[in-house]
């Protein structure tokens, strides 16, 4: 009996248990495998609603084209797979922690662990630069009244933004807001261009097309209108101007891809936040000596094992949603 106690209170305490593994390090396995649930149902979801609308899914090449002080430079995925290599990189230094606590060496556990941390700095500013562009939008596109995204093109079929062709009519335009609406309805914020300014301004261009989000199967490419067809489709159809990205419309595709990037990289990028904080809270109890003089770095270790879990669900995201 006193020895089932025993082992009761070392498991608790910190102690071996089942495998060699600690109480500690059990429960932060139980965590991440809770979670790598939750992150395959959400990409799974992104999965089938993706292939139920192949035929009006973005393409990502289109849609991650910027990159920091290269404006006007088409960089398609450049810069995401630059922050998936400083989160990967943050993975190394977060290894190379864990080592040096192994070895007892608290200077080498603190310097790693500070490089860590900016490496998950990096990579939330990186993200949230992202997200600013991506709601922004660079080109912006009409919307139908079916909620289909017309895009414009020249006749090379490259992209022309609404402000290089959009004709400015003497019309006033004013926001709806609650007390100004009906059933005190609130209108977003009012697009820099109006739809007859649009399809004024396409008409007075010849060179201009209409690019439907519908991707042909042959070409691999979303379908582009004739002239003729391009102006008749605006003309019946068009009822809204959409710059940029929220979670009702979406000026790069199906309105499906918006919710999914929000929802998905937002919810790991509150997971990298985690991580970050915890790496720092970990960063200044290594500082004060607090493991050295418990004689462990078990605690590194733990924070670790989630760090690498945070990373390697961002493989899987950036090979799903970004590059599959």
């Amino acid at each position: 009996m006193g020895a089932t106690v025993t082992h009761e209170h070392a498991l608790l305490d910190g102690g071996p248990g089942p495998m060699g593994a600690t109480y500690g390090k059990m429960m932060m396995w139980f965590f991440i495998v809770s979670d790598a649930l939750t992150f395959s149902g959400f990409i799974a979801a992104y999965g089938f609603s993706r292939f139920k609308f192949i035929e009006t899914w973005p393409i990502a090449d289109e849609v991650f084209t910027h990159f920091p002080f290269l404006h006007g430079v088409t960089a398609p995925m450049y810069y995401v797979a630059l922050m998936t290599f400083i989160l990967i990189f943050s993975s190394v230094t977060m290894v190379l922690a864990v080592d040096a606590g192994h070895q007892m060496k608290k200077s080498k556990v603190a310097f790693y662990m500070f490089l860590t941390i900016i490496g998950g700095f990096i990579f939330l500013g990186s993200q949230a630069w992202e997200w600013k562009n991506f709601i922004k939008g660079e080109y912006g596109a009409v919307e139908t009244r079916g909620g289909s995204i017309l895009q414009f093109v020249d006749k090379d079929g490259k992209r022309v933004a609404l402000a290089d062709f959009a004709a400015h009519l003497p019309e006033e335009r004013e926001q709806l807001t609650r007390d100004k609406g009906f059933w005190f309805e609130k209108e977003a914020a009012i697009s820099e261009h109006s739809v007859a300014e649009v399809v004024a301004g396409f008409k007075a261009n010849p060179n201009l097309l209409v690019r439907t989000e519908i991707i042909n199967k042959e070409t691999k490419h979303k379908t582009i209108l004739s002239r003729e067809e391009s102006i008749k489709r605006l003309e019946q159809d068009a009822v809204l101007v959409v710059e940029g990205a929220n979670l009702k419309h979406n000026e790069y595709g199906h309105k499906l891809f918006a919710d999914f990037f929000f929802f998905i990289t937002g919810f790991h990028g509150f997971h990298v936040f985690s991580g970050v904080i915890l790496n720092i809270l970990i960063f200044f109890n290594v500082i004060l000596g607090t493991y050295e003089k418990r004689g462990s770095y078990e605690m590194v270790e733990k924070v670790g094992l989630y760090w690498h879990f945070v990373d390697l669900v961002w493989v899987f995201v950036f090979t799903f949603f970004y590059l599959v």
